[in-house]
Parts: structure tokens; sequence; C-alpha cells
């Protein structure tokens, strides 16, 4: 399926505001109640909307500060690769894991307390993943702008 001005109307407006009522969306796009009802079903349906979220306050929840890990393994071997993967799934503090292209293999972003929570994950958690060779840790200073909304 191809999305056409109204399906992106509408995902652009629940990027916004997930929670708003279907009478509301309905209004937003110019389209009735029920088709709009019928285009959001669908397009959860085809998975362009995977889920609906609560997006959290990272300083009322405890854990103001963002670090980005650059990780370079010892080898690219899929057993490595898979190992540090699965390993590195179940920390809880690491927001996102990226395999890249260029001089790190992977890339964290990771949140915590305060320089000494950050310590305490790096030793209990990150230290410990199979396979790293090199790590690199970069603390941001200010968030300028962040956003979970794709472009559509």
């Amino acid at each position: 399926m191809s999305l056409d001005s109204i399906d992106r109307c509408i995902l652009t407006e629940l990027q916004k505001s997930g929670r708003m009522s279907n009478a509301t969306l309905s209004e937003e796009v110019n389209l009735s109640p029920s088709a709009c009802h019928r285009r959001v079903q669908r397009l959860e349906n085809d998975g362009y909307i995977r889920d609906y979220v609560a997006l959290l306050d990272a300083r009322k929840i405890g854990v103001p500060s963002t670090v980005f890990v650059e990780i370079t393994l010892r080898g690219q071997a899929d057993d490595v690769l898979d190992a540090f993967e699965k390993s590195v799934a179940r920390i809880p503090d690491v927001l996102e894991c990226h395999l890249m292209a260029g001089s790190a293999d992977y890339l964290l972003k990771v949140v915590a307390e305060d320089t000494e929570d950050f310590a305490r994950i790096h030793r209990q958690y990150l230290a410990r993943l199979p396979g790293v060779a090199q790590m690199q840790s970069s603390f941001a200073l200010r968030t300028v702008f962040k956003t979970t909304a794709l472009p559509v």
C-alpha cells in the first residue's frame, strides 16, 4: 500500500498527539469520523503505525544525563556481533543501539542520573559486554532539540 496525502496527514497528526480522539483527528484531516477510523485501522494493520506510547520526561524520571558510547569490537564475525547485540539489549539504561559504518562498530544511547551513575552502568554492564576492544563515551551537554516524529 502506498500512502496518499490524507494518510500522511493522519500520521503527522498522530505523531504530534497519539491520544487525540478520532473525532478530533477527523476534523484535523478533514474526513468523516468513520472514514478516518478506517484509515487509522488500515495504517495500523499495514504496520505504518507500530504502537502508541507515552513519552516520559527524563528529568522527572531521574535520568537527565544522556551519554553516547562508541564501541569497537575485536572482530566482525557473526557470532561476535550476535553475542554483543544480545548482551547490550539486556541493559536497561541503553535506549538505542546502532550498528555503524565508520570508525566505531556500534553507537549506544545511554541515560543516567549523573556521572557517578554512568560510572556504575559502565562497571556493571558496559565493561562486561562480550567482544569489546575499545569504548569511548561522550556526555551530551544540552539537548538542542529532540523528536520522535518521522518526516512523512
